[in-house]
């Protein structure tokens, strides 16, 4: 058995992630990590590479829009479906009793904020806007009357469902959700047909032809600086990063490899009146994809 350390970086192969207190691997004890040979030690199973079991896709050349909806309508529905689709799915992609649970408390309160919390606030702020319209141009002898906003009650314990009483739960609900979605898509068990049960994965779009992709570049100079404007074409989840060259009259070399649109080059303005040239590249990784850009360029100095 070798010593595990809880801030450690290494990887559980049960899981694709590093190693947590509530991990499925069966070789984790408080103690330690049992190795090969140990007493007790059990292999990591193989990933499934039936064609019922196959890993999901991860071309890059594809990719999925968001699976979480946009309008609040289809949010409550998602929200519904993941919570009680985890329920039954929890055992297989290793996911704890607690962290099951959990998971469930952030949906149903998210679930109650959305469905009823947030709507009974509406119409309590258009009374109040209807009241100090009143107040400031109505007409009457009584005095006037606040009115009290009073939050629907909380849903009560399900027992049929055997779901207990929604609670308020810390800050951050959704993002711990879709935390936990991060950490199911590695697990060994989380298939096509449990990611689409769940509703974690979205609408499904190939990507473009990665040979003909090429940035556009428009020059500007800004507090004495030259600006250089670019974007990813509408392509930056198929993109990594892009590589910007500039030629200040001495040949091409390397400025920066950028990941956010738009660079400012800081480089001194010399004393006479000189013309830069500026191109780019997109990439993928360390390698360069598609036409580099048209030249750019612009007269600084002077």
């Amino acid at each position: 058995m070798k010593p595990l350390l809880w801030d450690s970086d290494e990887i559980d192969p049960w899981t694709g992630q590093k190693y947590t207190w509530d991990s499925p691997n069966p070789n984790v004890h408080w103690g330690g990590i049992l190795e090969p040979g140990d007493d007790g030690y059990t292999a990591p199973p193989s990933p499934p590479t039936s064609e019922t079991h196959k890993p999901r896709n991860r071309n890059r050349n594809v990719k999925h829009n968001s699976y979480y909806p946009t309008n609040v309508p289809e949010q409550i529905l998602w929200l519904t479906n993941f919570y009680n689709k985890l329920i039954g799915h929890a055992p297989t992609l290793g996911i704890s009793t607690q962290t099951c649970a959990a998971a469930v408390a952030d949906a149903r309160w998210l679930i109650y904020l959305l469905g009823s919390y947030q709507p009974a606030q509406r119409s309590w702020g258009k009374a109040a806007t209807d009241m100090i319209r009143e107040a400031q141009t109505g007409t009457g002898d009584a005095a006037m009357v606040l009115p009290v906003f009073n939050a629907p009650p909380l849903p009560p314990a399900d027992a049929t469902a055997g779901l207990p009483a929604v609670v308020p739960v810390k800050p951050g609900a959704l993002k711990r959700l879709f935390s936990l979605i991060q950490v199911m898509q590695e697990a060994p068990g989380f298939v096509d047909s449990i990611a689409t049960d769940l509703g974690a994965v979205g609408t499904e779009v190939t990507g473009p032809d990665l040979s003909l992709v090429q940035p556009i570049l428009k020059l500007k100079i800004a507090g004495g600086q030259v600006f250089i404007d670019w974007g990813w074409g509408g392509q930056g989840a198929f993109l990594d990063m892009i590589q910007i060259q500039v030629d200040r009259g001495q040949g091409w070399a390397d400025l920066a490899y950028d990941t956010t649109p738009g660079y400012t080059d800081t480089h001194p303005f010399p004393a006479t009146l000189t013309t830069w040239k500026y191109r780019a590249i997109y990439r993928v990784g360390d390698t360069q994809v598609g036409l580099w850009s048209a030249d750019a360029s612009i007269v600084v100095g002077g």
